[in-house]
């Protein structure tokens, strides 16, 4: 008996992060759980150049991907940096609701300024998202991070230790769900 052949096909993925959808080419819906997306959101930010990955999440034969990292190129940044200048970077876990995240922050000051000025605008930036991203969600985290909320609020609050001529976050990625108990894939 002659056995029938697979054919692969492709299957809708909805993205609600950012209202779009996808088509992702497989045997069938169940073999897209779990799988990644990189989606250049460059034109979303207007020639900031973001790549945001998604995982896959197949729920009742509708696959939806959730947003997993969020990472602003480094070219993007170096075009940033001027002459006379200083930058802050951070790296640091934070807890949300459902995850822990791994938060990378990036500052450009408007002069050179002493490393005490640095560290206090490290350590001030730190404590700032730490308690903002402890009552909320990932999904509202991510949200908020593309519309530029929580980079507008901390550039306001660090204004008053030193102006910034940028304030952004570089990476916020989920480095582990909590109620799930899985861990995040390190690529």
């Amino acid at each position: 008996m002659a056995q029938a052949k697979k054919r692969k096909k492709f299957f809708d993925v909805s993205m609600p992060l950012i209202n779009k959808k996808t088509q992702l080419y497989s045997y069938n819906i169940e073999d897209l759980n779990g799988r990644i997306i990189f989606y250049d959101s460059t034109r979303l930010f207007r020639g900031k150049s973001v790549l945001l990955k998604l995982k896959v999440d197949v729920k009742d034969d509708h696959a939806t991907a959730e947003p997993h990292e969020l990472k602003i190129m480094p070219c993007s940044l170096r075009r940033m940096i001027r002459k006379g200048t200083n930058y802050v970077e951070d790296s640091f876990s934070a807890e949300c609701k459902n995850a822990v995240l791994r938060i990378k922050t990036f500052l450009i000051t408007r002069k050179k300024v002493s490393r005490v000025i640095r560290k206090a605008l490290r350590d001030k930036a730190k404590e700032e998202l730490t308690n903002y991203v402890k009552g909320k969600n990932t999904e509202i985290l991510f949200d908020d991070v593309m519309k530029n909320k929580i980079q507008r609020s901390l550039s306001q609050i660090l204004k008053k230790i030193y102006p910034l001529s940028l304030c952004e976050i570089r990476t916020l990625k989920i480095e582990r769900f909590k109620e799930k108990g899985k861990k995040a894939d390190k690529e």
